[in-house]
């Protein structure tokens, strides 16, 4: 039997993670993980996905979601996000790198930016991201594709200049 506990200590960082990159709010992330967890708990039984992980990303999202129709408005990203847990082996250029692709994600739009970001930073299959956002696997695989290329291409410019 699954306990609440285990679930939460197992799952809670990367599902506040996964609700950080798409508010860019630690306050919100914050509000976005509790929702999760609770949506989670109370419909344990019914997951439909593969792996639990994705199951908590795609309430995390919903969650996300519903709070941008709230609010009317897609909320801008600020331009520094402080990493909850910084270790003292973090180097200016990792931060300012980070920094740089946070930047350019935020440009993008939201499915896109799940999608890479789940596949990236959680490295789960793409039909798992399928599920989880609601499309086809070539579409997946084509958003994941399309924002490396983008982010290719960025990196391309930036360096010319």
């Amino acid at each position: 039997m699954l306990k609440f506990k285990d679930l939460y200590s197992k799952y809670a960082h990367d599902v506040y993670r996964f609700a950080f990159w798409l508010s860019g709010n630690s306050e919100d992330a914050k509000d976005i993980t509790s929702e999760t967890f609770v949506r989670a708990w109370m419909n344990l039984s019914s997951i439909r996905t593969e792996t639990l992980k994705g199951y908590l990303l795609k309430i995390a999202r919903n969650v996300y979601l519903v709070q941008l129709r709230k609010q009317g408005k897609h909320t801008e990203l600020e331009d520094a996000h402080p990493d909850p847990s910084p270790g003292p082996e973090k180097s200016i250029d990792v931060r300012s790198e980070l920094a740089r692709i946070q930047t350019f994600l935020k440009t993008l739009p939201e499915i896109d930016r799940s999608a890479f970001v789940i596949r990236i930073k959680y490295e789960l299959p793409y039909a798992e991201i399928a599920r989880i956002l609601q499309i086809s696997e070539a579409a997946a695989r084509v958003k994941v594709h399309r924002v490396r290329k983008k982010l290719i291409a960025n990196r391309m410019d930036e360096e010319a200049t």
